[in-house]
């Protein structure tokens, strides 16, 4: 990276009218690169925190910034309070603490692997039929119990 950082450095110092123009449009793909590889996937997944974070009900299990594992009691507008433990220690927390829901993290597994159980019985119920369809085409040799028949 910084020998394309000094690449461009030293191709502006000594540019002449033409490679001025390709020395800006190289330093302008290099922050669009750097925007698609960086910043859009951090976007992304910070929307997805806090989406996480706004559909967060009673119930849920957590698990904190902080590693703190426990069921939601209450929700308020920004903090919420969780149980922990054997003896059901209440900690109040802000939304922002929150790390994981487990509880839907472990719900969208099992749907995923649903998915792909039923994607796989669709693709062996397909082969089935293929495989019965080709038996079925084969011309079929009469022996002489058939030909009594």
């Amino acid at each position: 990276m910084s020998y394309l950082l000094s690449l461009a450095a030293s191709g502006a110092e000594g540019a002449t009218g033409g490679s001025q123009y390709s020395s800006l449009i190289f330093i302008v793909l290099l922050f669009v690169v750097m925007y698609f590889l960086m910043i859009r996937p951090q976007k992304k997944r910070q929307k997805e925190e806090q989406e996480m974070r706004q559909s967060l009900e009673i119930g849920d299990e957590i698990i904190t910034i902080g590693g703190i594992v426990g069921r939601v009691v209450t929700i308020r507008e920004e903090d919420i309070v969780i149980e922990t433990g054997a003896d059901r220690t209440k900690m109040k927390f802000k939304r922002w603490a929150v790390n994981t829901n487990v509880t839907k993290t472990e719900q969208h597994k099992k749907e995923v692997e649903a998915a792909r159980a039923a994607a796989q019985e669709k693709k062996n119920s397909r082969k089935a039929a293929k495989e019965d369809k080709l038996s079925s085409d084969e011309p079929k040799v009469l022996t002489d119990d058939d030909k009594k028949d």
